[in-house]
């Protein structure tokens, strides 16, 4: 077992697939001269040449384009998306070309590729800088959309969306990039729809992804102190979105905080509180509470970041209201 960052690790996943079958290529822009904007690409074009590690222009709906005919043709294009904040200029490609090419095509086509680069905010950024877009792309058929939390999911995850037939949407994080966890020398691969109970309890459930499971566990901790034990779930993956672990742990602790960084309406947190409505409902104890990002764009200001964002004071309050001890 050894520690390493969060990049380390999708490096690893890549070079690791790359090695293994010499139809997967990876583009993006300042992929390979530069190593990556945020050098989760360090030494791939050294390794494998500049005909498989491929800078591209700023032109992401172009290359999305191109990565998805790729993809139709016999290869298995891996796309970095220096942000997901640009990669609304490819939403067509994504979208109308990626998702809905094998219900298109009457199952002619499949499209084996991978979307991958950093979605949130990273401080103070501004307002076209700071989106979190996984519901965005939860919300298309076709389209699998994952969001490990730490090193060991990330490489493991990455690794299964490199083998998968259908486009899969990888989200990351600017602010994870440099987190160190312990990830298996020996290969290994994690389930696309598989959330993972991260810590038992039985007084509350808490589920999040991305890094505002940093927020989540650092909630945990706190609540602990005080005697009540959260449930903590990762759900790794938005779509297709593990309904059966979140209600199962319901069904044991009988109330609910879902924490997102995105946008409240039409949140992954929203289409949770649905399912367990509809599912658990009798096992509810207290309404279902959503920690999210605040409804408007985000400011630049240090103060105003720090409000719109989730915090762990937040979900410790939420976690006060729905046990009626607040």
């Amino acid at each position: 077992m050894s520690i390493i960052q969060y990049r380390e690790a999708l490096r690893d996943a890549l070079a690791e697939e790359m090695r293994q079958d010499d139809r997967i290529l990876l583009m993006g822009e300042e992929v390979a001269e530069y190593q990556g904007a945020y050098k989760v690409s360090q030494g791939l074009l050294e390794e494998f040449g500049a005909k498989r590690v491929i800078d591209t222009p700023i032109a992401e709906l172009g290359f999305a384009g191109i990565a998805v005919g790729a993809a139709m043709n016999g290869l298995r294009p891996i796309v970095e998306f220096m942000t997901f904040n640009f990669a609304v200029l490819a939403l067509d490609q994504v979208i109308n070309h990626a998702a809905k090419m094998l219900t298109m095509s009457g199952g002619q086509f499949s499209v084996p590729v991978v979307f991958r680069g950093p979605s949130g905010s990273a401080g103070q950024l501004g307002a076209t800088h700071s989106q979190t877009f996984e519901s965005w792309y939860a919300n298309a058929p076709g389209l699998k959309v994952i969001s490990p939390s730490n090193p060991h999911d990330a490489k493991g995850l990455l690794k299964s969306a490199i083998r998968d037939d259908d486009p899969v949407i990888f989200m990351e994080s600017e602010m994870m990039y440099g987190d160190k966890g312990e990830v298996p020398d020996e290969e290994y691969l994690l389930p696309i729809g598989k959330a993972a109970v991260k810590r038992e309890g039985n007084d509350v459930t808490l589920v999040g992804f991305n890094k505002m499971m940093k927020v989540v566990h650092e909630a945990a901790d706190e609540l602990a102190k005080d005697g009540i034990g959260a449930e903590v779930i990762d759900l790794m993956t938005i779509r297709p979105l593990d309904y059966e672990t979140i209600i199962r742990s319901i069904k044991k602790t009988n109330r609910l905080v879902v924490v997102e960084e995105s946008w409240p309406l039409g949140a992954i947190a929203s289409e949770i509180a649905y399912k367990v409505q509809q599912e658990a409902f009798d096992y509810l104890d207290a309404p279902v509470r959503r920690i999210t990002g605040a409804d408007v764009p985000m400011s630049y200001a240090g103060n105003l970041v720090e409000a719109f964002l989730p915090s762990t004071k937040k979900v410790i309050q939420a976690v006060k209201n729905v046990m009626y001890v607040a």
